[in-house]
Protein backbone atom coordinates (compact mmCIF):
# COMPACT_ATOMS: atom_id res chain seq x y z
CA UNK A 1 0.00 0.00 0.00
CA UNK A 2 2.83 2.39 0.87
CA UNK A 3 4.51 1.60 -2.45
CA UNK A 4 1.30 2.26 -4.38
CA UNK A 5 0.81 5.57 -2.60
CA UNK A 6 4.39 6.56 -3.34
CA UNK A 7 3.98 5.69 -7.01
CA UNK A 8 0.71 7.61 -7.18
CA UNK A 9 2.34 10.65 -5.58
CA UNK A 10 5.23 10.46 -8.04
CA UNK A 11 2.82 10.31 -10.98
CA UNK A 12 0.92 13.33 -9.68
CA UNK A 13 4.15 15.27 -9.32
CA UNK A 14 5.15 14.39 -12.87
CA UNK A 15 1.77 15.43 -14.22
CA UNK A 16 1.90 18.69 -12.28
CA UNK A 17 5.37 19.40 -13.64
CA UNK A 18 4.26 18.66 -17.20
CA UNK A 19 1.28 20.97 -16.81
CA UNK A 20 3.49 23.74 -15.47
CA UNK A 21 5.78 23.36 -18.48
CA UNK A 22 2.97 23.27 -21.05
CA UNK A 23 3.07 26.05 -23.61
CA UNK A 24 0.23 28.53 -23.44
CA UNK A 25 -1.99 28.41 -26.55
CA UNK A 26 -2.31 31.62 -28.59
CA UNK A 27 -3.40 32.39 -32.14
CA UNK A 28 -0.09 33.92 -33.26
CA UNK A 29 3.53 34.18 -32.13
CA UNK A 30 5.03 37.40 -33.53
CA UNK A 31 8.60 38.70 -33.49
CA UNK A 32 8.78 42.38 -34.45
CA UNK A 33 12.36 43.06 -35.54
CA UNK A 34 13.28 46.73 -36.02
CA UNK A 35 16.41 47.89 -37.79
CA UNK A 36 18.86 49.73 -35.50
CA UNK A 37 21.85 49.64 -37.87
CA UNK A 38 24.09 52.46 -39.00
CA UNK A 39 21.58 53.58 -41.63
CA UNK A 40 19.02 54.34 -38.91
CA UNK A 41 19.43 57.60 -37.01
CA UNK A 42 18.48 57.96 -33.36
CA UNK A 43 15.33 59.84 -34.34
CA UNK A 44 14.41 57.19 -36.92
CA UNK A 45 14.75 54.38 -34.39
CA UNK A 46 12.63 56.29 -31.91
CA UNK A 47 9.87 56.86 -34.44
CA UNK A 48 9.90 53.14 -35.30
CA UNK A 49 9.36 52.37 -31.62
CA UNK A 50 6.68 55.06 -31.27
CA UNK A 51 4.91 53.73 -34.35
CA UNK A 52 4.79 50.20 -32.93
CA UNK A 53 3.58 51.54 -29.57
CA UNK A 54 0.84 53.62 -31.22
CA UNK A 55 -0.39 50.59 -33.15
CA UNK A 56 -0.84 48.57 -29.96
CA UNK A 57 -2.83 51.42 -28.43
CA UNK A 58 -5.27 51.45 -31.34
CA UNK A 59 -8.82 50.15 -31.26
CA UNK A 60 -8.17 48.32 -34.54
CA UNK A 61 -5.49 46.09 -33.02
CA UNK A 62 -7.68 45.39 -29.99
CA UNK A 63 -10.55 44.40 -32.28
CA UNK A 64 -8.32 42.15 -34.38
CA UNK A 65 -7.57 40.10 -31.25
CA UNK A 66 -11.19 38.89 -31.23
CA UNK A 67 -10.87 36.96 -34.51
CA UNK A 68 -8.86 33.88 -33.47
CA UNK A 69 -9.87 30.91 -31.41
CA UNK A 70 -7.92 31.85 -28.27
CA UNK A 71 -8.44 35.60 -28.77
CA UNK A 72 -4.80 36.20 -27.89
CA UNK A 73 -1.34 36.56 -29.41
CA UNK A 74 2.22 36.36 -28.10
CA UNK A 75 4.58 39.12 -29.19
CA UNK A 76 8.10 40.37 -28.61
CA UNK A 77 10.03 43.33 -30.00
CA UNK A 78 13.73 43.12 -30.87
CA UNK A 79 16.31 45.34 -32.53
CA UNK A 80 19.18 44.29 -34.79
CA UNK A 81 22.05 45.65 -36.87
CA UNK A 82 25.23 43.76 -37.82
CA UNK A 83 25.85 40.03 -37.33
CA UNK A 84 25.14 38.72 -33.81
CA UNK A 85 23.64 42.01 -32.60
CA UNK A 86 19.96 41.09 -32.25
CA UNK A 87 18.73 41.92 -28.77
CA UNK A 88 15.33 41.77 -27.12
CA UNK A 89 13.83 45.19 -26.40
CA UNK A 90 10.50 43.97 -24.99
CA UNK A 91 10.30 40.28 -23.90
CA UNK A 92 7.58 37.87 -24.96
CA UNK A 93 4.15 38.80 -23.64
CA UNK A 94 0.61 37.53 -24.12
CA UNK A 95 -1.78 40.14 -25.50
CA UNK A 96 -5.44 39.17 -25.15
CA UNK A 97 -7.37 42.44 -24.92
CA UNK A 98 -7.09 46.21 -25.14
CA UNK A 99 -5.58 46.45 -21.65
CA UNK A 100 -2.84 43.95 -22.53
CA UNK A 101 -2.16 45.76 -25.80
CA UNK A 102 -1.89 49.10 -24.01
CA UNK A 103 0.48 47.61 -21.43
CA UNK A 104 2.68 46.26 -24.23
CA UNK A 105 2.61 49.68 -25.90
CA UNK A 106 3.72 51.31 -22.66
CA UNK A 107 6.67 48.93 -22.43
CA UNK A 108 7.70 49.86 -25.97
CA UNK A 109 7.22 53.54 -25.29
CA UNK A 110 9.38 53.39 -22.18
CA UNK A 111 12.39 52.19 -24.18
CA UNK A 112 14.92 54.81 -25.28
CA UNK A 113 17.61 53.06 -27.27
CA UNK A 114 20.38 54.57 -29.38
CA UNK A 115 20.94 52.95 -32.78
CA UNK A 116 23.43 50.11 -32.88
CA UNK A 117 26.62 50.69 -34.83
CA UNK A 118 27.48 48.56 -37.81
CA UNK A 119 26.09 47.06 -40.95
CA UNK A 120 22.68 45.67 -41.91
CA UNK A 121 22.82 41.89 -41.37
CA UNK A 122 19.25 41.03 -42.24
CA UNK A 123 19.90 37.32 -42.78
CA UNK A 124 21.59 37.00 -39.40
CA UNK A 125 18.64 38.81 -37.80
CA UNK A 126 16.19 36.35 -39.36
CA UNK A 127 18.20 33.34 -38.15
CA UNK A 128 18.35 34.72 -34.62
CA UNK A 129 14.72 35.79 -34.59
CA UNK A 130 13.63 32.32 -35.70
CA UNK A 131 15.34 30.83 -32.64
CA UNK A 132 13.29 33.06 -30.33
CA UNK A 133 10.19 30.92 -30.91
CA UNK A 134 11.86 27.94 -29.24
CA UNK A 135 11.04 27.71 -25.54
CA UNK A 136 9.13 31.00 -25.44
CA UNK A 137 6.28 29.45 -23.43
CA UNK A 138 3.66 29.80 -26.17
CA UNK A 139 2.20 27.58 -28.88
CA UNK A 140 0.40 28.91 -31.95
CA UNK A 141 -0.61 27.68 -35.41
CA UNK A 142 1.11 30.72 -36.93
CA UNK A 143 4.57 32.13 -36.31
CA UNK A 144 5.68 35.37 -37.97
CA UNK A 145 8.85 37.46 -38.08
CA UNK A 146 8.39 41.12 -39.05
CA UNK A 147 11.43 42.80 -40.56
CA UNK A 148 11.23 46.60 -40.39
CA UNK A 149 14.10 48.38 -42.14
CA UNK A 150 15.14 51.15 -44.51
CA UNK A 151 18.04 49.18 -45.98
CA UNK A 152 19.18 45.98 -47.60
CA UNK A 153 21.28 43.13 -46.23
CA UNK A 154 24.97 43.91 -46.68
CA UNK A 155 26.72 41.64 -44.16
CA UNK A 156 26.29 38.41 -42.25
CA UNK A 157 24.68 35.31 -43.69
CA UNK A 158 22.81 35.32 -46.99
CA UNK A 159 19.34 36.73 -46.43
CA UNK A 160 17.64 34.40 -48.91
CA UNK A 161 19.18 31.38 -47.22
CA UNK A 162 18.02 32.61 -43.81
CA UNK A 163 14.53 33.18 -45.19
CA UNK A 164 14.42 29.66 -46.61
CA UNK A 165 15.58 28.17 -43.29
CA UNK A 166 12.87 30.03 -41.41
CA UNK A 167 10.16 29.03 -43.88
CA UNK A 168 11.28 25.39 -43.58
CA UNK A 169 10.57 25.69 -39.84
CA UNK A 170 7.01 26.86 -40.52
CA UNK A 171 7.74 30.55 -39.96
CA UNK A 172 6.36 33.32 -42.17
CA UNK A 173 8.46 36.44 -42.78
CA UNK A 174 6.78 39.77 -43.54
CA UNK A 175 8.47 43.11 -44.11
CA UNK A 176 7.86 46.81 -43.72
CA UNK A 177 10.12 48.83 -46.00
CA UNK A 178 10.90 52.43 -45.09
CA UNK A 179 11.58 54.17 -48.40
CA UNK A 180 13.52 57.19 -47.14
CA UNK A 181 16.75 56.10 -48.85
CA UNK A 182 16.01 53.40 -51.45
CA UNK A 183 12.78 53.51 -53.42
CA UNK A 184 13.34 49.97 -54.77
CA UNK A 185 13.23 48.23 -51.39
CA UNK A 186 9.70 46.90 -51.85
CA UNK A 187 10.80 44.77 -54.80
CA UNK A 188 13.96 43.68 -52.97
CA UNK A 189 12.02 42.54 -49.92
CA UNK A 190 9.43 40.79 -52.07
CA UNK A 191 12.11 38.83 -53.91
CA UNK A 192 14.71 38.17 -51.20
CA UNK A 193 13.28 38.65 -47.71
CA UNK A 194 9.65 37.63 -47.26
CA UNK A 195 8.44 34.05 -47.41
CA UNK A 196 5.97 31.54 -46.04
CA UNK A 197 2.16 31.37 -46.13
CA UNK A 198 0.43 34.72 -46.80
CA UNK A 199 3.69 36.69 -46.56
CA UNK A 200 3.61 40.32 -47.67
CA UNK A 201 5.50 43.62 -47.86
CA UNK A 202 4.18 46.98 -46.72
CA UNK A 203 5.89 50.31 -47.42
CA UNK A 204 6.20 53.66 -45.68
CA UNK A 205 7.62 56.77 -47.33
CA UNK A 206 7.72 58.98 -44.22
CA UNK A 207 6.92 59.03 -40.51
CA UNK A 208 3.22 59.70 -41.01
CA UNK A 209 2.77 56.82 -43.43
CA UNK A 210 4.90 54.56 -41.21
CA UNK A 211 2.42 54.79 -38.34
CA UNK A 212 -0.44 53.85 -40.64
CA UNK A 213 1.56 51.07 -42.35
CA UNK A 214 2.58 49.37 -39.10
CA UNK A 215 -1.02 49.54 -37.87
CA UNK A 216 -2.46 47.95 -41.03
CA UNK A 217 0.27 45.31 -41.05
CA UNK A 218 -0.41 44.29 -37.44
CA UNK A 219 -4.16 44.10 -37.98
CA UNK A 220 -3.70 41.91 -41.05
CA UNK A 221 -1.27 39.60 -39.26
CA UNK A 222 -3.29 39.22 -36.08
CA UNK A 223 -6.59 38.76 -37.90
CA UNK A 224 -5.06 36.04 -40.07
CA UNK A 225 -4.84 37.93 -43.36
CA UNK A 226 -7.14 37.75 -46.33
CA UNK A 227 -9.89 39.77 -44.68
CA UNK A 228 -10.18 37.80 -41.44
CA UNK A 229 -11.32 40.85 -39.49
CA UNK A 230 -13.64 42.02 -42.26
CA UNK A 231 -15.30 38.59 -42.46
CA UNK A 232 -16.04 38.80 -38.72
CA UNK A 233 -17.57 42.27 -39.13
CA UNK A 234 -19.81 41.06 -41.97
CA UNK A 235 -20.91 38.01 -39.97
CA UNK A 236 -21.93 40.24 -37.07
CA UNK A 237 -24.30 42.32 -39.22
Amino acid sequence: MILIRSLAAAVLLLLAGAAARADQPVDLELVMAVDASGSITTGALEFQLRGHAAAFRSAEVAESLTVGGTRSVAVTLVQWAGPNTLEIVVPWARVADAADAKAFAERIGAMTRPPLDGSTAMGSAIDRAADLFDGNGFEAPRRIIDICSNGFSNSGVDVEGARDRAVARGITINALAILDEYDWLEDYYAESVIGGPFSFVRTAENRDSFAEAILRKLVEEIAGGYGGLERRRLAAR
